[in-house]
């Protein structure tokens, strides 16, 4: 297939261009043909990466198209993908402060699983007793910790959930004036830029570990 995306470590061509008209109707310009939203679901199965634009005002709508499919597939019925407490959760992010991080996290999380989704697959298909949910679970848990440790660097001097409330401070002994919030703001600006920099450096390391496997 020429539009197929090649291997890892070769040469990657160019994404197929999709356009999208103003009857909703999606053009394929690689196979000169229309397609729907399942081709386009197929094409990521296939590792066929591509574009979508807008026809009229040739803005890149990619997102809100693959937005779209999945709106698809979740409407299908049967088996789900994306449980009611995690869309809660996902759509409580927006507008919070940790919105920047949180698209890094679920990459770097998809990109892990996407790299053992062989290995689960063996699991799934063993006969012989073993749980492959407590692989999952396993997996599960290494991933909140990422997540914990990733709030404790964004808010290192908070307390643990279940600590009664702080007392008011007291006044210091030596005369000195607390912290003034400004000062207490900018320290979470600095932990946040620097759990953003880290997000980058683990993401840049999994991607070379990507490149070698």
């Amino acid at each position: 297939m020429a539009d197929q995306a090649v291997s890892d470590g070769g040469p990657k061509t160019a994404p197929v261009v999709i356009k999208k008209y103003a009857n909703r109707r999606l053009y394929n310009t690689a196979t000169s043909a229309y397609v729907t939203l399942d081709h386009l679901s197929q094409m990521v199965k296939d590792k066929t990466d591509f574009v979508v634009y807008d026809a009229k005002t040739g803005d890149e709508i990619t997102r809100s198209v693959l937005t779209q499919i999945i709106f698809e597939e979740e409407s299908k019925g049967g088996q789900t993908l994306l449980p009611i407490p995690f869309l809660r959760q996902l759509i409580s992010f927006y507008g919070d402060s940790l919105q920047g991080v949180v698209p890094q996290y679920l990459e770097m999380s998809m990109t892990q699983f996407a790299r053992n989704q062989d290995q689960m697959r063996r699991y799934m298909q063993n006969a012989f007793g073993f749980n492959p949910f407590q692989q999952f679970e396993s997996m599960g848990k290494q991933n909140m910790a990422m997540f914990e440790n990733a709030m404790r660097m964004f808010n290192p001097f908070g307390t643990a959930p279940s600590s009664p409330p702080a007392a008011p401070p007291s006044a210091p002994a030596n005369g000195h004036e607390p912290a003034r919030p400004e000062a207490a703001a900018a320290s979470n600006d600095a932990a946040i830029d620097d759990l953003k920099r880290k997000l980058d450096e683990l993401q840049s390391q999994l991607s070379e570990l990507g490149k070698k496997s």
